[in-house]
């Protein structure tokens, strides 16, 4: 397979059911697909393997225009084709419950519908087993196609009957009014379900009045937002593995942050720190069901290693994340490795306690209850950053060389021991804990003042000692650690936007090298402008940042500066938090201003 006979990163939609994930391209291919879970081996996997790593396409011959788009308050997405003889529809989605009725564990449903002329196209089903390595067993009954490989059995039925081959593309014709249903079923370590298109379909109208209803309860953030933030939190929550409320990072693996090259990591994980930034998306936008469910498994993903926090862990808090490279493999547009596992696993990064009990402070405040047992768990947390929070670390980008003292990361620890000083308040705290949480958050505070600055560069920088800069330090003014009118925040700022700048409003996260501008960096300083009184500013950053979305409103982690292409894994729950995050700074600003409140009962 050459370099160019994959879209771009951004060309893809994404369906789910909130236990795995699909990309689907405007052409109508599923290129990528997992199953059972986020983090299987993909049944689809041409994205980063190649033809042999298998594809699920409906396609239409001559199509001259092409309008996608996400049915209003839903995930199921519609792509419209003009072809030189018709028109015609398709809706692609995934049924989000199964356990109410007969149905396969997993099902994906695929309806084309002519809405004038004529239409021809072809379906192509081409699943792969261990990266097209092994064959699937093919069998037919009752018409319908079974693939079997050892414990998963796929089942593939149409409304049309068409005699599908896998691996060979089958052609069909519609006329006006006509529809083409296709439904795939998955099943693992269960007997394969066999089910009628057409009850596929309607699973699938039961699925999207159900997202429908879960995004109609979200409040608003801030009202000029909504449609960015909505499509936000209905991305996170398809992020969210059901089973365990472990978010992920993203659904992919080794999409690359630099084109042709080695920075392709595996994002199909729950990261603290991202997870954490769903968590509070979610509180504000008054959904705590996720965050309720986030917490429980944190608290028995963590039970073996309590009180420390891995970086990452598996979907059901498992902890062997071991790196594996497959060089056999073509990548995505050339490149490779494509990885299985991620070795940050193994990092000690202090800014994930922070995150951590920023995450149960937030659950308590918006909603009056912790979990008396997580806040132990969290108070174990609060004794580690007290104890550790003068160790280097490896950072939040996880940089794979010697640890060092970063600003993010104390700035972090900050917030986690005011975070746990806060919950201790309502919920009761020894005093000789609290003696010791005071002291080291005050002993934070000072440490980055006097050694996170930099008077010559006029900016708080990545690491002590250091004069390079960081994006990551635009948390600052959420810490408390300087006032929000410090002069040294608005430096901070300016400093950043203007020596890390990748063409407005991008911003590298370090220093301009061969990777992209990283996405969550602008919504970031967004939110650091309106948290400093500079709202406008900040308005207009995320206007601008906002833009940069695809046609479906999704983001990927990083783009290109020159040709702003979405690089890196897809699509991305890091960036959508941050720009719900940013998006609720906005909200509470003008709030302010209207109500004409001073800035000192801002929320944190």
């Amino acid at each position: 397979m050459t370099r160019t006979d994959l879209p771009p990163i951004a060309d893809y939609g994404l369906i789910g059911d909130t236990r795995t994930a699909a990309l689907v391209s405007s052409g109508g291919s599923i290129d990528w697909m997992c199953f059972p879970r986020f983090d299987s081996p993909p049944v689809f996997g041409r994205l980063v393997g190649g033809e042999r790593a298998g594809r699920f396409a409906v396609s239409l011959d001559e199509v001259r225009r092409m309008h996608r788009r996400y049915l209003d308050g839903s995930v199921t997405l519609e792509t419209t084709w003009v072809t030189s003889g018709g028109e015609a529809r398709l809706l692609d989605g995934m049924v989000a419950d199964t356990s109410r009725a007969l149905l396969p564990q997993a099902l994906v449903v695929r309806a084309l519908t002519c809405t004038g002329g004529q239409v021809r196209g072809s379906l192509d089903f081409a699943p792969a087993a261990a990266w097209g390595a092994e064959p699937y067993r093919v069998d037919r009954r009752d018409g319908r196609l079974v693939c079997l490989h050892r414990r998963t059995a796929l089942t593939l039925s149409t409304s049309a009957g068409l005699p599908v081959e896998p691996g060979r593309p089958t052609p069909f014709e519609l006329g006006a009014g006509e529809t083409l249903i296709v439904a795939l079923g998955l099943d693992h370590r269960a007997p394969a379900v066999l089910v009628e298109p057409e009850a596929a379909l309607r699973a699938l109208g039961d699925t999207d009045e159900w997202w429908r209803g879960w995004a109609g309860r979200l409040r608003s953030v801030a009202p000029e937002t909504d449609a960015a933030v909505r499509r936000s939190l209905l991305t996170l929550r398809l992020l969210t593995y059901a089973p365990s409320g472990a978010p992920v990072a993203a659904p992919t693996t080794s999409l690359p942050e630099i084109g042709g090259g080695q920075a392709n990591w595996d994002y199909r994980f729950a990261w603290i720190r991202d997870a954490s930034m769903q968590v509070a998306a979610f509180l504000k936008a008054g959904s705590f069901d996720e965050p309720r469910a986030f917490l429980w498994w944190m608290l028995h993903a963590s039970r073996r290693s309590s009180p420390e926090l891995r970086v990452l862990y598996d979907v059901m808090g498992g902890e062997d994340l071991r790196e594996r490279e497959h060089w056999d493999l073509p990548g995505y547009r050339g490149a490779r490795p494509v990885r299985v596992g991620n070795a940050a696993a193994e990092q000690f990064q202090l800014d994930v306690y922070g995150w951590m009990i920023d995450a149960g402070w937030g659950h308590l405040r918006e909603t009056g209850d912790l979990y008396r047992e997580t806040w132990r768990e969290l108070a174990g947390h609060a004794d580690v950053l007290a104890e550790r929070w003068q160790d280097p670390d490896n950072g939040i980008w996880e940089l794979r060389g010697g640890r060092r003292h970063f600003v993010h990361s104390k700035a972090m620890a900050w917030i986690g021991l005011d975070r746990a000083l806060r919950i201790g308040e309502e919920l009761g705290l020894p005093d000789h804990r609290r003696r010791r949480w005071l002291e080291s958050r005050d002993a934070v505070a000072d440490a980055v003042r006097r050694l996170g600055f930099d008077e010559d560069v006029g900016s708080y920088t990545q690491s002590f000692g250091s004069p390079d800069l960081d994006a990551a330090v635009l948390a600052l003014p959420i810490a408390g650690i300087e006032p929000p009118d410090s002069p040294r925040l608005a430096s901070t700022i300016d400093a950043i936007a203007r020596r890390l700048d990748a063409g407005y409003p991008l911003l590298y996260r370090f220093g301009p090298t061969a990777e992209g501008a990283f996405l969550p960096c602008s919504f970031w300083w967004s939110r650091a402008l309106v948290e400093t009184g500079r709202v406008d500013e900040g308005r207009d950053v995320f206007e601008a940042t906002c833009g940069l979305a695809n046609d479906l409103g999704l983001f990927a982690e990083e783009m290109d500066p020159g040709t702003r292409e979405q690089t890196g894994n897809f699509p991305q729950a890091f960036t959508h938090a941050a720009l719900v995050e940013a998006a609720a700074a906005l909200g509470r600003a003008e709030a302010v201003r209207e109500s004409g409140t001073s800035r000192g009962s801002r929320r944190t």
